[in-house]
């Protein structure tokens, strides 16, 4: 390995108006070495080949003049580092991007990658490493906007400490056993998405202001914990939503002023299998659970509850009795604790009153939340004309 300093005098230089290009400096040299390019701009795109470290100091702008996608990266063990790589194509088809990864145990850290409508995309990559980006998408309307990062068949790869903005997605497709960690993602679409993809991990990420934080559908044995999902508000706004999903473990996130905190849709799917939801803190949400059907084989256990203008809901049905309720703390229960042992006397028990009549009749939603059926839900309360449905019942509720 060898330590290379640049000087500009020896960089190709394609026309009097071009950037310099990097690409025939980087065809001189060998495996294992290591790049340091001086200040300035350069134009891509840029392939790289061989396992090399490219260090731009934070000086260096790789530029790909708006066409395809500025850096080729179809080696084993190459670097990206201290890198501003910007100015992408526009073409979804060829899914131009900042950064396009072929290759295995590639590390992309502490790089600006902007103006490109991908950010970076790994197909059928393992055991990289895209770590401390700050990554955002072309100026476009949200769903022509490119993904941040991209993962397709692509298994053992960490993607932490990314700062995400302004881009439509993160997607993992048929990709198992990758690391989601301590990111952050505002203004997206999908902050997270995953399909067909299992044995992931999900922890310690902060998404705010996305349309939906983590969605995953057909995507079995995924663990979230420790993930903090805000402001996912609108017609679709979700902080975690499942399709179809197995086996997942859902543990100590906070989801908090979303439309809807956790949606579950013929979740878990398999046979035999559950879905746990613990210790999770689902705070002042339109809905705190929504269901879209009568389902079964969820577990839900020490979560709090708290300022939910609806603890739960079902659509389509009207209990959600099928699943395990225990030890949650519910802000709105009614009753005592005479012992002392944090458990109230009495099970915490949800009804389906008239306010439900948004879940049967969708064109009401425009009332939710108004006097009309706050005054309606206390007189059905006061005086049902039928007995109400039970929507839950936890036999052992939290006081505090």
């Amino acid at each position: 390995m060898k330590l290379l300093l640049v000087s500009c005098l020896s960089i190709f230089i394609s026309s009097v108006w071009a950037f310099p290009s990097l690409q025939p400096l980087l065809d001189e040299a060998s495996p294992n070495d290591i790049l340091i390019i001086p200040a300035g701009t350069y134009s891509g795109p840029l392939s790289v080949e061989i396992p090399i470290t490219i260090d731009g100091n934070n000086e260096v702008i790789i530029d790909g003049g708006g066409k395809d996608s500025v850096v080729y990266l179809d080696t084993d063990g190459a670097q990206l580092r201290n890198l501003h790589i910007t100015n992408s194509g526009k073409s979804h088809n060829q899914i131009d991007a900042c950064v396009q990864v072929r290759g295995n145990f590639n590390i992309i850290k502490d790089n600006i990658l902007d103006n490109c409508l991908f950010g970076v995309d790994l197909q059928q990559s393992d055991n990289n490493i895209v770590r401390r980006n700050k990554i955002s998408s072309k100026d476009s309307s949200l769903g022509m906007r490119g993904d941040a990062i991209r993962l397709w068949y692509s298994m053992n790869n960490k993607i932490v400490k990314n700062q995400i903005t302004n881009s439509r997605d993160s997607v993992v497709w048929y990709s198992k056993n990758n690391l989601i960690a301590d990111n952050v993602s505002i203004g997206g679409r999908y902050a997270l998405h995953f399909m067909y993809s299992q044995f992931n991990r999900v922890e310690n990420n902060r998404y705010d202001k996305n349309s939906t934080g983590i969605f995953l559908m057909y995507s079995d044995d995924v663990e979230l914990r420790g993930n903090t999902i805000s402001n996912s508000m609108g017609t679709i706004g979700m902080g975690i939503g499942f399709k179809e999903t197995s086996g997942v473990t859902v543990e100590n996130n906070q989801i908090i002023y979303c439309a809807t905190g956790i949606y579950s849709d013929l979740s878990p799917y398999q046979p035999d299998t559950t879905n746990i939801f613990d210790n999770n803190k689902i705070a002042y949400n339109d809905i705190g659970v929504l269901f879209h059907n009568d389902w079964h084989g969820n577990i839900l256990k020490n979560n709090q509850f708290i300022g939910n203008h609806n603890q739960v809901a079902v659509q389509g049905a009207t209990t959600a009795k099928r699943n395990v309720w225990q030890d949650n703390y519910w802000d709105d229960y009614v009753g005592f604790d005479r012992n002392a042992d944090g458990i109230g006397d009495t099970p915490y028990k949800i009804y389906s009153y008239a306010d439900q009549i948004w879940m049967d009749f969708p064109a009401t939603r425009f009332f939710k939340g108004s006097v009309i059926l706050e005054v309606l839900n206390f007189l059905e309360r006061l005086a049902p004309f039928t007995e109400p449905a039970m929507l839950l019942t936890d036999p052992s509720p939290r006081v505090k």
